[in-house]
């Protein structure tokens, strides 16, 4: 690693070179004058940076000093509660108010709909994930199991019939005809600024009429017609000539639908950046994205083709004026927490950049080519969302980085918009006063049920051994928890301002199941809910149809709030008398979720994939999986559920059947990965195995149970491997 020494820091030359010849031309940033500016503000308030991180253990260590001085089977939650009031873990709410932030584009506000995403270190996932606004509604049934049976590798015509069939009694009810079925439709035109449907020689049309937005190609022979429901577009192609077309009476092809309307581009939890070359990578991603140039260079079914930013879609309104619909969900950055520094910029002191402090600057500074043409954000705003933070006092050092960014930048005040994940247990419980902290800028709240486990297990870590972790999907706090998230952002006034959003689905290829399951998310109040794939949008979307979010949104706010008392419900077990089948089963699904996830991270520096489960079942695993499972074996460890040479014969036996199936896993090949090295070949000299193991058998005395600084450093130890 080369470094320049400029401004009292040495950066990594590629880091420094990037920011010079990539980002700054073309923004009116003069490079001498931005580097002594950057220089100033971080020296200033890195030290802040730190001290914050000091608290979050200095708490830590009370609640654990409590927790044994206090009898387990004779828990008060009461004095729990007056405790917690005591050191300012719980503080007091303030008065009520109303979030103020203005220049929101629609899809934040206004539109309620799926939220994809994407790790920024992968170019083509990112073209795909911005480019996933717009998805194919027959291809995502087609390919899924949402319709039962063998797709097979030839077209079949049954399933294909059964797609339509699907499509059409979607269509009858969400856009009724006045009579009869989108089923008999036999010829479709444009008379008089509405739809003519043709049923049996009879004329027919929208029993909502509003509901047509425009068309193209001639009024009495239209290529495609374009609906709106709850905001969200449907585009039905008309293609008699298509294989689909010709056989389809009324000639209609396929069905695109308006999908990810907003999408997460993460520098987080879903990448292995630990150095200045890595985040260089995951950098310049974003910059193509704002400026609008990325492409990604791909191959598929033996043909090479280069993928790029879709453009806009063009239509005719009814009165036949040019209408313009965005072609690309509406991008925001995940920047990573509070905690982790970065080898990438050493300070004076010789100490590493906190890394939440550099993304914050260079994603806003990409970002500002956005501005000329106003593809992304048409508000002129930068979104943000900030990951980990641990309650009112680390929000509103969030709130000042942001402000001496748009200071160094001659940005107006709060064009950087930012996003709260509520996934650590001292911003749930302070959720309110969260917000107040950045009323003026806030955008977004989000429940990470993944990383709100893993902090749950870590903060109660002395409160005794934690129940399974299936189990926790039904506990007490949790329901609680995802309930307290809408009540306090319906009340600080997010409705139709910014956004309420919930957590992932995380089996990508169980769709079917998602389509039971996720339409709660909606139902919930939350207008906007994650997915792991574009695929995932398209269907998805189908509940934004079926669900007025803004309506339900009304009908909760009238609910009775959820009682703080329930949130403070500590998931741990008073009589764990399990026996030592199931208590192995856990730990097997466990090692082999942490095996599975680590061994990519380390050795090819992936950090989100799809990673087969105990049962060989693909499950979506980035750092907060990864939390959950480490922490829950080393609490069940600590508090003697399990014994160290019980735990590691278990982690050998995963480690091999990893291997396994990671040997089988085409992806490995199809990435250039295919030099897969085992684990279980050699334990001992394994940095992957290390990582794993270390996770565990040193997660009690992990910062607030994160994973982050032990695959930091495995990682660079394998990096210069």
């Amino acid at each position: 690693m080369k470094f320049v020494t400029t401004n009292d820091l040495k950066i990594d030359k590629t880091l420094f070179d990037f920011i010079n010849n990539e980002v700054l031309p073309g923004t009116d940033i003069n490079q001498d004058n931005f580097w002594n500016k950057f220089s100033k503000v971080v020296h200033e308030i890195s030290p802040v940076n730190k001290k914050l991180i000091e608290k979050r253990e200095n708490i830590q260590k009370q609640i654990d000093e409590w927790h044994l001085a206090n009898p387990k089977d004779k828990f008060d939650k009461n004095k729990y509660t007056q405790f917690l009031k005591s050191i300012s873990y719980l503080i007091d709410e303030n008065g009520d108010f109303k979030i103020t932030t203005s220049n929101v584009d629609d899809e934040i506000a206004k539109i309620a709909g799926p939220q994809l995403v994407v790790p920024v270190d992968n170019a083509r996932y990112a073209l795909n994930a911005a480019n996933a606004r717009w998805g194919s509604l027959y291809d995502s049934l087609y390919g899924t199991d949402v319709i039962p049976g063998d797709r097979g590798s030839a077209f079949n015509k049954e399933r294909g019939d059964k797609v339509i069939a699907y499509t059409r009694n979607f269509l009858d009810e969400i856009f009724s005809l006045d009579k009869g079925s989108w089923k008999s439709i036999e010829n479709i035109q444009i008379e008089n600024q509405k739809l003519i449907f043709k049923i049996n020689g009879e004329t027919n049309g929208l029993k909502n009429e509003n509901q047509f937005i425009g068309f193209n190609g001639d009024k009495s022979a239209p290529t495609s017609i374009l609906l709106k429901n709850n905001n969200l577009h449907f585009d039905i192609i008309i293609d008699a000539s298509s294989p689909i077309g010709k056989n389809d009476k009324a000639n209609i092809s396929d069905i695109i639908v308006e999908s990810a309307i907003s999408t997460i581009i993460d520098n987080e939890d879903s990448v292995a950046a630990v150095d200045g070359e890595d985040k260089v990578n995951c950098y310049r991603n974003w910059l193509g994205l704002m400026k609008g140039d990325l492409t990604a260079s791909m191959e598929k079914n033996g043909k090479k083709f280069v993928r790029k930013l879709n453009p806009n879609r063009t239509y005719f309104s009814k009165d036949g004026k040019k209408i313009s619909l965005h072609g690309r969900a509406l991008l925001l950055n995940r920047n990573v927490g509070h905690l982790m520094t970065n080898p990438a910029i050493i300070l004076k002191d010789g100490s590493e950049i906190p890394e939440g402090i550099m993304d914050a600057f260079v994603s806003t500074m990409c970002a500002l080519h956005d501005f000329k043409n106003k593809n992304n954000s048409r508000t002129g705003s930068i979104y943000i969302v900030k990951p980990k933070m641990h309650g009112p006092e680390e929000v509103a050092f969030t709130d000042k980085l942001f402000g001496k960014v748009e200071e160094t930048l001659s940005l107006k005040k709060y064009t950087m918009k930012v996003g709260i994940m509520d996934e650590e247990r001292r911003t749930t419980v302070n959720l309110k006063e969260c917000i107040r902290k950045v009323k003026d800028r806030i955008v977004f709240i989000n429940t990470g049920f993944l990383d709100r486990t893993g902090d749950e297990m870590h903060t109660s870590f002395e409160a005794g051994p934690m129940i399974f972790k299936g189990d926790m999907k039904k506990s007490t706090w949790l329901n609680s928890y995802e309930n307290w998230n809408v009540d306090i952002g319906l009340d600080c006034g997010f409705s139709g301002k910014a956004q309420i959003g919930k957590g992932m689905w995380a089996m990508p290829d169980q769709m079917a199941n998602m389509m039971d399951q996720k339409i709660g998310h909606p139902k919930s109040g939350a207008n906007c809910a994650w997915v792991p794939s574009p695929t995932a949008a398209t269907l998805h979307s189908m509940h934004y149809h079926k669900v007025n979010v803004f309506k339900e949104q009304d009908k909760i706010k009238s609910r009775n709030k959820t009682n703080l008392q329930n949130i403070l419900e500590i998931p741990k077990a008073d009589r764990p008398n399990w026996s030592l089948e199931d208590i192995n089963r856990e730990l097997e699904n466990n090692a082999q979720g942490i095996l599975g996830y680590v061994v990519r991270w380390i050795d090819h520096g992936v950090g989100c994939s799809k990673v087969p489960d105990i049962n060989n079942i693909g499950l979506m695993e980035d750092r907060a999986t990864l939390r959950i499972s480490s922490q829950h074996i080393a609490n069940w460890l600590h508090h003697g559920i399990c014994t160290k040479d019980q735990v590691m014969k278990v982690m050998k036996k995963m480690a091999t059947i990893v291997d396994d199936q990671n040997g089988k896993d085409p992806a490995y090949s199809r990435s250039g990965r295919s030099n897969y090295k085992k684990m279980s070949d050699d334990f001992d000299n394994s940095i992957a195995f290390s990582a794993a193991c270390d996770l565990v058998f040193k997660g009690r005395i992990q910062p607030s149970g994160y994973t982050e600084p032990l695959l930091h450093q495995k990682r660079l130890e394998r990096k210069r491997s």
